[in-house]
């Protein structure tokens, strides 16, 4: 086969989850090994086109015996039997022409089937049913008569086939969404329903109309028919191409499947191409509904570049797949137009004139139709999109382009950074009105969300030009109904869904300039934007018109968007703001702080990294140390921007506390709330090396204890900030923050690792010590600043982290998952998007990282997060974590400076924690993107941050007022306490807040110390008011009398023997006591105790 790579992936490469080639496996797409199995999934087994035939045939013999009817007028539906209803918005309803019922002259299958390009999941076959020409008048191209008679004798069809036994279900649908177009759906009996679906196109007799009148330039539907005015104004009728065409694409079903076919002879390549690309338009919901690039727009895509020998027939699926893609991204349809005529034609119209009636053109062979005349210029913008994305990622070595481009879905609420809802589509009947759409009314049969969209679409296209990269909608799609129900109406699509992917750089900027006040466009300026417009003098002197949006944080400047989104719609379209839902950042009101619904939290993360760049410089400049300082490093997520809650400047209320004035220090009153939680933000010193450092590790802690000394008495003389030393670190108090240095001095984890063997060789290993010493010193502030450097590079990486770790601790389990191990998966999603672009919101990045979780193949592969572009051995990681596997932590995450001992997962999640997280993440996701996509209910989407209890043992309740991070739950307290600090970041002479004190977190500490062999304890740090309890299966089991084992456990007797089992209650009692006036109740929730 052509295409096979020379590098084929090796055969014992472990599969993933879809039965794929893990990514990276082998080389890089062109093989042809993954792509064999998908086409192998995807086509049509030969046993199952046996059944389809014969199914085919059963239906042409019963065609051909349906009785003829009397002729009647058009109106006159009498005669129709009750079971069935006319597939067809008769609106308005009287219309001339008479119409009787003829059995068909030519029944065919057409399309897709004969071609052998069909895909699974749905096979369909189309056959085209030849109405007899008899049947119609003269002027039945005028005024909908053509399709009338089209759905009545669809009808009659209908209501003979419905009482055969042959079929399992007979139903009406609209050919893609389209009202003009009803056509009857025939599907099997009994087990094999589910195999194909028939679908019968009524056509007219070949010959019945003159193309010419069919132009895009003609009029076929009269203005006073369709107002239902008595007297034709004198008027000149506007040219009506929509009807024209779907009137003609009835006529070349028969052409369209030669000229097909035979681009397909001889052609084996073209077949397995089409059907990639059709699971490539599958997996970006662009194959279905209104104006869909449909897999038969596909079909004559390949045909066309054949043609034109973009393409040859000795190429394999895959260089199909390729060619045709590379074409999409570098042609814009909607521009330059392309045409299936192979000779030219003076009487044909010429693309020009396409162009004046259709969106996107593109002519099939006859040089009538527009295959692209339901398709909007924005449609076809995010399918070119989607085009230039996909050929990055096939040229890009880093990627399995084979597992990105064919087997991820591409929702919308994961593909674009904002979405949202018009959610009642009437309301672009009063849109038609406000636009002047009368003629688009009149060439759509009235279906006013057709009309309108295109100009719905373009208008917010104009508004966010700067701001957004591509302004998408879903396709309007309606479902098929039972054929004794009326047709649907034009508002039964549903809600419309539109998506905005952003320019990071403008999308949340404040001001649009318009031109200067005496240029001629200010007015187009003004018009566009109401009375938001508003002549303003800049900075340059000149006086321009502009619109300045309000907004004070970060959080309400992303939503500035919206602002544009709901006022061009009002003014333009009067379509009012309740109908708009937008869902841009509906999950963000998790991460507000602080009581005030102000932001979240970006400003308050800035102000703590310039607190702390401010006490860098200061520590540089520090006069009298015998030693400099040679580099400051942070080490508090605050400093890599992604603390959940970032800390709030503080200021203690002495009355809170007793003071003991000798030490200058205060402890809370037990009677009293909790004091507020402060958080000591880590900094590391380094200091420079030099021959006066000891060699001994107990000499060099002494050494660091009198530095750490030092450093608070000269921050103290030289900048009056409030100190506190201790032997292992300092606390400095500085605009109501509280920093913590911690000294280091780079030899010391070697130093650390050094062993004497009996034989007097000195030689280095890891130990305990040393491995946390290099993880605090080294690791850490890497960490820390390559992702500060992320968040310059994607401002909304912070705010992702946040979300994240937001969750995890809302499912209790922030203490069986690092909050380093969150940080670096939502890294690896910015820094390795593919197929999606970087996220440029919270939400969608929340979304993506829950889908990473669900769908990643942890067992098999590593996640190889690439900070700082500093791997290029990705290939040496995965072959070195095959081998090594079984000792390897469940959840391997390599970075550059890590590459193989994936030290943020080491410890933990174990085995079965990581698959709780990972069953939690795909819950949370269908929870969740069902509420954002409907817009009709509630959006509580806070309910993914609420854990499902009853999974736990044992709930510990705990008392609010001893919970110092009460605030941050995620249902906010209705009243909080005070909690004996303020809000300030003056430095008055003040004495030390209380630090890192959190009686929960001590009370866990004694939980776990005390009872870790029987069971594990889960608790939301972010002001959780329940401790959940999992007792350990094992511990349950009987064990041997020992009087060393006997702590928690009572003696029983069973099979007379005596042995030991958990004293339960005694235990329940334990956790009351150990949490005195912390703990409000312990409950008992299961009996899995009962031996």
């Amino acid at each position: 086969r052509e295409g096979r790579s020379s590098g084929t992936p090796d055969p014992k490469l472990p599969r993933n989850r879809l039965g794929k080639r893990p990514p990276g496996a082998g080389r890089p797409l062109s093989p042809s090994d993954p792509i064999e199995e998908l086409l192998k999934e995807v086509t049509l087994k030969e046993t199952k086109k046996k059944k389809i035939d014969a199914f085919l045939h059963e239906i042409s013999s019963l065609l051909s015996a349906i009785p003829e009817t009397p002729e009647t007028e058009l109106t006159d539906q009498a005669w129709l039997p009750k079971g069935v209803k006319v597939p067809f918005l008769q609106v308005p309803f009287n219309v001339k022409g008479r119409f009787r019922f003829v059995p068909p002259t030519e029944l065919k299958v057409v399309g897709s089937y004969l071609l052998g390009t069909c895909i699974k999941p749905e096979i369909n076959v189309d056959m085209a049913v030849t109405m007899p020409r008899e049947i119609f008048q003269d002027k039945d191209n005028l005024n909908q008569r053509y399709h009338r008679k089209r759905a009545l004798y669809l009808a009659h069809i209908a209501h003979h086939v419905s009482k055969k036994k042959l079929f399992g279900s007979v139903k009406f649908a609209y050919m893609n969404s389209n009202h003009l177009k009803p056509i009857l759906l025939l599907r099997p009996q009994g087990k094999d329903e589910k195999m194909v679906t028939v679908r019968l196109h009524a056509c007219p007799a070949p010959g019945l109309f003159k193309p010419i009148r069919f132009y895009p330039s003609k009029n076929n539907v009269r203005t006073a028919w369709f107002m239902e005015q008595s007297a034709p104004k004198e008027a000149t009728e506007p040219p009506t191409p929509h009807y024209n065409n779907s009137i003609l694409c009835d006529t070349v079903l028969l052409s369209h499947l030669q000229f097909l076919s035979s681009a397909a002879t001889d052609f084996p390549g073209m077949k397995d191409g089409l059907a990639l690309l059709k699971v490539w338009l599958n997996q970006r919901q662009l194959s279905k509904g209104l104006g869909s690039f449909s897999g038969f727009l596909a079909s004559m895509l390949v045909a066309y570049l054949l043609m034109k020998r973009k393409i040859v027939k000795m190429m394999s699926g895959y260089q199909v797949l390729r060619s045709t893609l590379q074409f999409l991204a570098t042609t814009d349809l909607s521009v330059t137009g392309i045409s299936l005529v192979k000779d030219t034609d003076a009487s044909l119209p010429v693309l020009d004139d396409f162009h004046q009636a259709f969106e996107v053109v593109f002519v099939d062979p006859s040089g009538l139709v527009n295959l692209c005349a339901d398709m909007t210029a924005s449609k076809y913008h995010q399918v070119q999109f989607e085009a230039k994305r996909s050929m990055e990622i096939l040229d890009d070595r880093m990627v399995d382009g084979f597992q990105v481009l064919l087997m991820t879905a591409k929702p919308m609420l994961r593909t674009f950074d904002h979405v949202f809802h018009l959610k009642h589509v009437s309301k672009l009947q009063g849109a038609c009105k406000k636009m002047q759409l009368l003629n688009e009314l009149m060439d759509r049969g009235g279906n006013y969300v057709a009309a309108a969209l295109p100009f719905i679409v373009s208008l917010l296209a104009r508004g966010l030009a700067r701001r957004a990269l591509l302004v998408a909608h879903s396709l309007p799609e309606i479902p098929e109904w039972p054929i004794d129900a009326e047709p649907p109406k034009h508002k039964d699509v549903g809600p419309l869904m539109f998506g905005l992917l952003f320019v990071p750089e403008f999308a949340a900027s404040l001001l649009e300039k318009g031109p200067q006040a005496d240029h001629p466009e200010a007015l187009d300026f003004r018009t566009f934007w109401g009375e938001k417009s508003e002549l303003r003098r800049f900075q340059d002197g000149s006086i321009c018109e502009a619109v300045v949006w309000e907004a004070d944080t970060v959080c309400q400047k992303r939503l500035i968007p919206e602002q544009i989104i709901k006022h061009l719609l009002k003014l333009h379209a009067d379509i009012p703001e309740s109908s708009v839902c937008y869902m841009g950042a509906l999950l963000e009101s998790v991460i507000r702080t602080g009581q005030e619904v102000s932001g979240t939290g970006e400003e308050a993360m800035v102000s703590v990294v310039c607190s702390y760049d401010d006490l860098s410089r200061k520590l540089w400049n520090l006069k009298g140390l015998p030693l400099t300082v040679t580099a400051v490093q942070g080490v508090h997520p605050a400093l890599r921007y992604t603390d959940v809650f970032p800390p709030i400047p503080m200021k203690p209320i002495y009355s809170s506390y007793n003071r003991i004035r000798t030490k200058h220090l205060l402890l809370p009153l037990e009677e009293k709330p909790c004091p507020a939680y402060i958080a000591p933000l880590k900094i590391v010193c380094h200091m420079e090396g030099s021959g006066q450092w000891p060699q001994d590790k107990e000499a060099i802690k002494r050494i660091k204890a009198a530095f750490h000394l030092q450093l608070a008495e000269l921050l103290q003389q030289q900048y009056q900030l409030v100190c506190r030393p201790a032997v292992t670190h300092t606390d400095v108090y500085k605009d109501g923050y509280v920093f913590r240095l911690q000294v280091a001095y780079h030899r010391e984890t070697l130093i650390l690792k050094e062993v004497v063997t009996p034989e007097g060789m000195l030689k280095y290993q890891d130990t305990e010590e040393s491995r946390q010493l290099e993880l605090e010193t080294l690791h850490l502030p890497y960490l820390t600043s390559s992702l500060h450097g992320l968040q310059q590079q994607h401002p909304v990486f912070g705010s992702t982290c946040r979300l994240a770790k937001r969750w995890v601790s809302a499912q209790l389990l922030s203490d069986n998952i690092s909050e380093e191990c969150v940080d670096l998966l939502v890294a690896f999603l910015f820094l390795h998007p593919a197929p999606f672009t970087p996220p440029s919101s919270p939400q969608v990045g929340f979304l993506r990282l829950l889908d990473l979780l669900a769908t990643f193949d942890w067992k098999n592969n590593p996640l190889i997060v690439n900070l700082n572009a500093g791997l290029t051995g990705e290939q040496a990681i995965k072959n070195r974590f095959v081998a090594a596997r079984s000792r390897l932590p469940v959840m391997f995450i390599a970075t550059p400076k890590d590459q193989w001992s994936s030290m943020w997962t080491q410890e933990q999640p174990s085995a079965q924690i990581l698959q709780r997280l990972l069953v939690l993440a795909s819950e949370s996701l269908r929870a969740v993107e069902e509420q954002l996509m409907d817009p009709f209910n509630s959006q509580d989407v806070k309910m993914v941050f609420r854990p499902p209890l009853e999974f736990y043992d044992v709930l510990i309740h705990l008392n609010p007022t001893q919970i110092p991070r009460h605030l941050e739950s995620v249902d906010r307290p209705q009243k909080s306490f005070s909690r004996g600090v303020l809000k300030n970041s003056t430095s008055v002479k003040i004495l030390f807040p209380v630090v890192d004190y959190d009686p929960v977190q001590c009370y866990l500490q004694e939980l776990r110390d005390a009872f870790s062999d029987l069971a594990l304890f889960f608790y939301d740090k972010h002001g959780g008011e329940v401790i959940a309890v999992l007792w350990k299966p094992l511990s349950f089991q009987p064990q041997p009398f020992k009087v060393s084992s006997m702590k928690g456990r009572m003696v029983t007797t069973l099979n007379s023997e005596l042995v030991c089992v958990p004293n339960v209650e005694a235990i329940l009692e334990d956790f009351e006591v150990l949490g005195e006036g912390l703990v409000k109740s312990v409950e008992a929730r299961t009996e899995k105790w009962t031996i």
